[in-house]
Formats: C-alpha cells, structure tokens, sequence
C-alpha cells in the first residue's frame, strides 16, 4: 500500500525566517514547538535539522522525499522575495519553488508583472496568496485578486491559498470564496492550503462541486475532523487531496508514516502521497 514517491506540497526550512524556528530562543522557537505538538509530533525540536541548506536536504534525503514544494509568503510579517525562493530550490533536483505575491502591497499592475516574471523567468510552479492573512484582511473572493488569478490561468500554472485556525479572523477564511473563485476561473487549478481547516466539511463540499480545486490538508489531517478528508480521497475526490508535512511544523518522515497509517484506500495513497502534485504542478519528478 506504501506510495514509491513522495511530493510533500508544503515545506520551508527553519532557515528561511524566525518564524519557521530559526532563532533558538526567541518566542517564535516556541511557538514553533508549540504548534508541533498540537499536531502530533514527537520531536518537538526536529525543525532545527535544517539550520542551513544542507540540513534542510539531508533531511529530504534521509526520508526519501521525490520533491519537496518551499512555499513563498508575502505577509505584513513574513515576506521571501520571489528571487529568494528561486535562489533557495535553484540547483536541487528535490526543491520546487513556489512564488507569492501581495495584490494590495503591490498594486495590480505591478502584481501581474511580477506573477509573469516569478512564472516565466524564475519558474516558479505556482503562486501563493493569503488574503486572509493580509493588510488589509480579506477573502479570496476579493476582486483585487482576480487579476492575479486571471494571470496564472493564462499562464497555465496554479494559484495557492492558504488558510488555517491561525488566521487572524476565521471569517476570512471561508471556503465558500473558493467556490467563487473556482466557478469564474474554471480552467485555474485552485491549491487550498492547510486544508482550510477547521472548515473541512465546507471545503469538500466546494471540491465535490468544482474539481479544478485541491485540498493539501498537510498538519490539520491530525486534528480532531481531519479524517473527512482521507474519506474524501477514498471517495469521489482521489484526485483532489494531495500530501504535504507542513514542515517545520511537523517532521517530514514522521508525517509520511503517519499518512499511510490513516486508512487511506489501496491505490488511493499513491495519488494522495505523489502522483496529484506531479499533475497539479506539472513536475517532471
């Protein structure tokens, strides 16, 4: 039943900012720590493996991970630069760049300017946005987002949002403006990120009706509901729910054990744990 190959859909080394527990000592370490063991792990200090690049690759290695997907952001609190995550997967086989942009921070114009660029240039694999988790808050139902999304179908790439109970409002978070999005954007593939958990219900119900979205529930599997979605894959959605640790918030080999523990059906974890981030991103992995 075990998949062969492992795409883990969300992953960014400890070094990359304090708030992926960089900096030993300061609250962000803690909550770190914190937010590992309300999701299950056991080490709660395994982040601190990927100091550097080459603890961040051994630990790839080690647990025989095809590709691993480091997410951009583009917060009032953490922003990578799109050229900051091309430098960082450049030249590993096993890293794939995800960009990130800000319509609000950027304007639109800008924006779209620089979403071509981070697609065509960087090659980057997707764009991630957080509108709720912006300034100022908003859904991703949001117009100033539209053209952002119009870009990446054009560009043939998928769009990212991210989501999760760590919003600074729950109401910005609602699946239901995925729905929206995904009914006027019938040809953009539509990455929900964290599950868009604790909505679970909610956001299989906008995948049962618009199959051009894709839930990576990554660390929320393990909260209390999460098994609706390995229901979901076993059902009509195997196509739709795809892997990713959440790494540093939960290990990566300990997450890919835990996975094929779930119940997911025969057949069905080979889709969930590799081959649907192959399709969705268009990986040659």
């Amino acid at each position: 039943m075990a998949s062969k190959k492992v795409i883990d859909m969300r992953s960014r080394p400890a070094f990359l900012h304090d708030f992926y527990g960089k900096t030993r000592g300061t609250p962000e370490f803690e909550v770190v720590k914190w937010l590992n063991g309300r999701v299950g792990s056991r080490d709660l200090e395994h982040f601190t493996h990927s100091k550097n690049i080459d603890g961040y690759l051994r630990d790839i290695k080690e647990t025989r991970i095809t590709a691993a997907v480091v997410v951009g952001r583009d917060t009032p609190g953490i922003k990578h630069s799109n050229d900051e995550i091309h430098e960082l997967v450049r030249g590993h086989k096993e890293l794939v760049g995800v960009g990130s942009i800000d319509p609000h921070r950027w304007g639109v114009k800008a924006a779209i300017d620089e979403v071509e660029r981070a697609v065509r240039q960087l090659d980057l694999k997707a764009i991630n946005v957080e509108p709720g988790f912006g300034s100022p808050l908003c859904k991703a139902d949001d117009p100033m987002l539209f053209p952002i999304y119009d870009a990446c179908a054009q560009l043939g790439v998928p769009v990212s949002i991210m989501s999760g109970p760590t919003a600074p409002s729950l109401d910005m978070v609602t699946p239901t403006a995925v729905g929206h999005v995904a009914k006027a954007f019938p040809k953009l593939s539509i990455i929900c990120y964290h599950g868009f958990y604790p909505y679970v219900n909610e956001i299989i119900g906008v995948a049962f009706r618009w199959e051009n979205v894709f839930i990576v529930p990554d660390m929320y599997i393990f909260a209390p509901g999460g098994s609706l979605y390995v229901e979901a894959a076993n059902g009509c959605m195997r196509h739709q729910i795809l892997f990713g640790s959440s790494y540093p918030f939960r290990p990566m080999g300990q997450s890919i054990n835990d996975y094929r523990t779930l119940g997911f059906a025969e057949g069905v974890i080979d889709d969930v744990m590799y081959g649907n981030a192959k399709r969705v991103l268009k990986l040659g992995v």
